[in-house]
C-alpha cells in the first residue's frame, strides 16, 4: 500500500517505487517518476491541459491554412484550393472539442449528477464523423480527377504548399495525440488522428505535382485514392477509441491494478464486483471489498477509506471510487439475500460479491 501522507503534499511526496508484481502493474499503467508533471492531475487541471492543446493546435492549423491561401492565389491550383478549404473546415472541428472541455469543468447538478464530462465523448463522435467525411471527400475528388483531369501550374509552389500543409497538420497531430494520451482523452486523440489525415491529403497534392512533373498526370488522383485508404485505417483506430469509451470499455490491466491495490490494503480479505468506466478523460470505479465480519461499522468505513486512498494514488485519472464493504461469510450467511433476486446477469443490476 502506498505510504500515507496528507494530500496537500501529494506532488512532493516520495512514495518509493513498488517492486515485484505490484511494481509491474503500476509501471504498466503509469511509469514511476518523481517529476511532479507525472503526478495524478485533478479534473480541472487535465481539462485545462485539453483546452490549451485545442487552442494551440487550432491556431497552428489556421496559420497553416492562411499560408496556403496565399499560395493558392499565386498558383491558381484547384487541387490546392480544395486542400486549403479542407484544412480550414477541419481546423474548425476543434471548436466542439473546446466546448466539450469547458462543459466538462461544470459542477454536477441535480439533473446531471455525474457532471458534464460525457460531452467530451460526444465531441469524439463528431470528430469520427469528420474523419469519415474526409475519406469520402478525398475518394470523391480522386475519382473525379481520374475522370476529368485538371492542369496544375506553378508546380514548385504547389508542392511547397502541400509540404506546409503536411508539416502543420503532423505537428498538430503529434501534439494532440501526446496530450490526449497524457490526460486520457479519447476525443483529443481522435482529433489528433483527424489532423494526421489532413496531412495525408496535403501530401497527395505534392505527389500529384511530382507526377505531373514526370509526365504522368494521373499520379495525382491515384495517390489520392491511396491516401483515402490510409484515412480509412486512421478512421478505424479513432472509431475504436471513441466508441470504446461510449461503451464503457477499459483496459483489463486497469481492472487488475484496482484488484491488486485494493486487495493489499490491510484487513481486506477479498475484492470483487469491480466496475470501471471513463467519463470524458476521467475514471470512475466501484468495487466490493470483504472484511472481517466482527469489525465495527466505523472500522469497516475506515478500511473503505484506506482502499479509496490507495486507489486514488495508484490509478492515474481516477476521480471517484465507490467502495462497498461486505462482511465475511459467517456460518454460511448470505449477506445479499435481500437483493439477490434483482441480479439479472447482464451486469446492470446490483454488483454481487463473488
Amino acid at each position: 500500500m502506498p505510504e500515507r501522507h496528507e494530500h496537500g503534499d501529494h506532488e512532493q511526496a516520495d512514495h518509493g517505487q513498488p517492486s515485484g508484481t505490484k511494481g509491474w502493474l503500476v509501471n504498466l499503467i503509469r511509469p514511476h517518476s518523481h517529476d511532479s508533471a507525472d503526478s495524478i492531475d485533478s479534473a480541472l487541471e487535465t481539462s485545462g491541459m485539453g483546452i490549451r492543446a485545442v487552442k494551440i493546435s487550432l491556431a497552428a492549423l489556421m496559420a497553416t491554412a492562411f499560408l496556403q491561401v496565399i499560395l493558392v492565389i499565386i498558383t491558381g491550383s484547384v487541387a490546392l484550393l480544395a486542400d486549403t478549404i479542407h484544412n480550414f473546415s477541419d481546423a474548425l472541428t476543434s471548436v466542439p472539442l473546446w466546448i466539450a472541455f469547458v462543459l466538462g469543468r461544470r459542477a454536477a447538478s441535480s439533473t446531471h449528477t455525474f457532471g458534464y464530462r460525457r460531452a467530451e465523448d460526444l465531441a469524439g463522435l463528431f470528430i469520427v464523423a469528420m474523419i469519415a467525411f474526409s475519406a469520402l471527400l478525398a475518394g470523391w475528388e480522386s475519382i473525379n480527377r481520374l475522370i476529368d483531369p485538371r492542369p496544375i501550374s506553378n508546380l514548385g509552389l504547389v508542392m511547397a504548399a502541400g509540404v506546409v500543409g503536411f508539416a502543420g497538420n503532423e505537428l498538430v497531430a503529434s501534439y494532440r495525440i501526446r496530450v490526449g494520451k497524457r490526460i486520457g482523452s479519447a476525443a483529443l486523440i481522435a482529433d489528433g488522428y483527424h489532423a494526421r489525415t489532413d496531412g495525408f491529403t496535403s501530401l497527395a497534392v505534392v505527389a500529384g505535382a511530382i507526377g505531373v512533373l514526370l509526365g504522368f498526370p494521373q499520379a495525382d488522383p491515384i495517390v489520392g485514392l491511396l491516401i483515402t485508404v490510409a484515412i480509412l485505417f486512421v478512421l478505424k483506430d479513432a472509431t475504436r477509441q471513441v466508441f470504446g469509451r461510449l461503451m464503457d470499455a477499459v483496459d483489463p490491466a486497469l481492472v487488475k491494478m484496482v484488484e491488486y491495490t485494493a486487495g493489499h490494503v490491510p484487513q481486506v480479505e477479498a475484492v470483487s464486483g469491480i466496475r470501471m468506466r471513463w467519463i470524458g478523460h476521467r475514471l470512475d470505479a466501484a468495487l466490493h471489498v470483504t472484511v472481517d465480519c466482527d469489525l465495527t461499522v466505523a472500522d469497516g468505513h475506515r478500511v473503505a477509506e484506506e482502499v479509496r486512498h490507495a486507489l486514488l494514488h495508484e490509478v492515474k485519472g481516477l476521480d471517484h471510487a465507490l467502495v462497498h464493504v461486505d462482511p465475511c461469510d459467517h456460518r454460511g450467511a448470505d449477506h445479499h439475500e435481500v437483493t439477490a433476486h434483482h441480479a439479472d446477469g447482464t451486469g446492470t443490476g446490483p454488483m454481487p460479491a463473488e
